[in-house]
């Protein structure tokens, strides 16, 4: 259970990284209007404040959450930009997550 809700904070922590920082590069690349940097604002300091939701020091978790992030930006490129990942994204992503879960679920002492 504690790995599922662990995977399911990480999952909304890089979703609000991502749409933090794509709504502005939507305005900065794409002549978006600039009123989408509010809600980037917002859900970058979101990011942040969830960052220090997780039961971790914060190198361990920074570290773990990479493994993530990686994973949610492919599924995001797909699911959002419509390009389709190919082999080698999911691979990438494939091995990122599996870092990710030997570092924050590796068994150790106190």
């Amino acid at each position: 259970m504690l790995a599922l809700k662990t995977l399911t904070l990480f999952i909304i922590t890089a979703l609000a990284e991502i749409l933090g920082c794509y709504l502005p590069w939507l305005w900065l690349r794409k002549g978006a209007p600039s009123w989408l940097l509010i809600p980037a604002l917002i859900s970058l300091a979101a990011f942040a404040g969830l960052l220090t939701l997780h039961p971790t020091g914060a190198g361990r978790t920074y570290a773990a959450y990479g493994g993530v992030y990686v994973m949610v930006a492919v599924a995001w490129m797909w699911l959002v930009e419509g390009v389709r990942p190919d082999r080698w994204d999911a691979i990438g992503a494939l091995v990122s997550l599996a870092g990710m879960a030997i570092i924050f679920f590796a068994p150790r002492g106190t």
